[in-house]
C-alpha cells in the first residue's frame, strides 16, 4: 500500500515568492477532438478512470486489495504501450512480501463504466535499502519495446539512490509460474542509482529518457541518451553490479536538461511532452507549479501558478499541488493534485487533499484548472488512455 511520507522538507521563502505571469504561446486550443480519451488515476491505491468532461463520469476499474481479495494496489506514472492497450502502473500489492514494483496490465472496454484490466506481468527490482521506503514511481516504453522505470529511493535525506532501471522482454515472467514450478522474473540492468527522489520518465522520438529529481543533490530534469542496455549481462552493455548484487550498466550518458530553481520549478516531479513542437511541462509540486520549456530544455512560460499570497502551509493550495501530468491529443493538460500540507509532522499529503484537474487552453491561453475528483488520497499519477477501434 502506498506509504505516506511527511518529509522535512526546507519550507524556505516559498510562500512569498513572487509568481512568474503566464506568457502566450503557441498551443493547441484544448477543445473537442475526433479521439476520444479517458483519464486514468491511481489513487487510495484503486486505479480509477474519468470521461475527460462534465460530468467526469467515474468507474474504478481495478480495487483495492484491502476491499477485494482479487483486487491490486495501483499507484505511480501509468503508461500506455503501443499497442494501446496494455499498459505498465505502479503495482506493490502485499509489500514487502512481495517487493513493490509495476505491473503490467491488458486494458479491455472503450468507455467508463465498462473498462475491465488484467494483469499479464510484474517487474520486480531490487531497492538499495532507502530508509523511507524506496517507493515506484516512472515508467516510460522504448521503440523496441523495452521498458524502463524509476523509483523514488529514500525521500528526505542523503546523496540520494532512486534508480533508473531498463527492463528486457517478455513481460509475463514474474506473474505466470514457469513450467519447472518456479516463478520466472523479468530480466533488468540498473542504468542510474543515484537519482534523489527520482520522479516521472518521459521518452522522445529518438529514445531519449528525461527523469525528474526533486531534491538535490540531483534536483532537476535529466537527459538520458543511448544506446541503452539490450540485455543485463557484459554483452549486452551491463557487466557491472551494484550494491544488491544484480546488473548495473557499464556506462551512462546523462545531461541536466532543466535545472531546478528558477521559475518556483523547486521540487521537479514529472515530465510529459506538451505534443506542441518537442516541448514539455514539467510539475512542482511543492509550490504548485507547472512550467512549459521548449525542445532545449528553455524555459516558455508558466501554465499553473498558486493565487497571488496562497504557497505551502497547513492547508492546500487551492489551484492544487501537481504531481503526475498527462497530456491527451487535443492538448488538454491534466494533473494529479497530492494535495500537500504542511503540518507539525512535516510536508506530504493531507487527509483526502487530492484531486484529478485538468487544464485546458484556449486560442493557446491556459484556463484555470477544472477539477474532475476531490477527495482522493494521495492520486500521484496520470495515464491518457485513447481507446483503439475493436475493443
Amino acid at each position: 500500500m502506498r506509504k505516506i511520507v511527511r518529509t522535512a522538507l526546507p519550507v524556505m521563502a516559498v510562500i512569498g515568492l513572487l509568481i512568474t505571469p503566464a506568457v502566450a504561446s503557441a498551443q493547441p486550443s484544448g477543445g473537442s477532438s475526433k479521439a476520444k480519451v479517458i483519464v486514468l488515476n491511481g489513487q487510495g491505491n484503486d486505479l480509477d478512470a474519468y470521461a475527460p468532461n462534465p460530468p467526469f463520469k467515474h468507474q474504478t476499474v481495478i480495487t483495492t486489495r484491502a476491499e477485494d481479495p482479487k483486487g491490486f494496489d495501483i499507484n505511480a506514472q501509468i503508461c500506455f504501450f503501443p499497442d494501446r492497450r496494455t499498459f505498465i502502473a505502479g503495482e506493490d500489492t502485499g509489500q514487502p512480501d512481495p517487493l513493490q514494483g509495476w505491473g503490467i496490465f491488458k486494458l479491455s472496454g472503450n468507455t467508463v463504466g465498462k473498462l475491465k484490466a488484467k494483469q499479464t506481468g510484474k517487474l520486480e527490482p531490487t531497492y538499495q535499502g532507502a530508509t523511507d521506503n524506496a517507493e515506484n514511481y516512472g515508467c516510460g516504453v522504448l521503440s523496441d519495446g523495452r521498458v524502463v522505470t524509476t523509483d523514488i529511493g529514500n525521500q528526505s535525506a542523503g546523496e540520494g539512490d532512486g534508480q533508473l532501471i531498463i527492463w528486457f522482454p517478455p513481460f509475463t515472467k514474474g506473474f505466470t509460474t514457469l513450467k519447472n514450478g518456479t516463478e520466472g522474473k523479468v530480466p533488468y540492468c540498473k542504468i542510474d542509482v543515484g537519482i534523489a527522489t527520482a520522479g516521472g520518465i518521459a521518452v522522445d522520438g529518438d529514445d531519449n529518457l528525461y527523469v525528474a529529481s526533486a531534491r538535490p543533490p540531483t534536483s532537476g530534469v535529466w537527459k538520458y541518451t543511448g544506446p541503452f542496455p539490450t540485455s543485463p549481462d557484459a554483452k549486452g552493455g551491463c557487466g557491472k553490479k551494484d550494491v544488491t548484487g544484480v546488473p548495473l550498466a557499464d556506462t551512462v550518458k546523462k545531461e541536466q536538461f532543466i535545472a531546478a530553481g528558477d521559475h518556483l520549478l523547486v521540487s521537479p516531479n514529472a515530465i510529459v511532452a506538451t505534443g506542441n513542437g518537442g516541448s514539455w511541462y514539467v510539475s512542482s509540486v511543492f509550490t504548485g507549479v507547472i512550467n512549459e520549456y521548449s525542445a532545449q530544455g528553455s524555459f516558455v512560460r508558466t501554465v499553473l501558478q498558486p493565487p497571488p499570497g496562497e504557497g505551502p502551509g497547513p492547508e492546500p493550495i487551492s489551484s492544487g499541488s501537481p504531481l503526475g501530468l498527462g497530456v491527451a491529443p487535443n492538448g488538454t493538460l491534466y494533473f494529479a493534485d497530492i494535495g500537500l500540507v504542511i503540518s507539525k509532522d512535516g510536508v506530504g499529503p493531507g487527509d483526502r487533499t487530492g484531486s484529478v484537474r485538468k487544464i485546458r487552453f484556449v486560442d493557446g491561453v491556459p484556463q484555470p484548472p477544472e477539477s474532475m475528483a476531490s477527495g482522493l488520497a494521495f492520486p500521484d499519477g496520470i495515464g491518457i488512455f485513447v481507446p483503439p477501434k475493436k475493443a
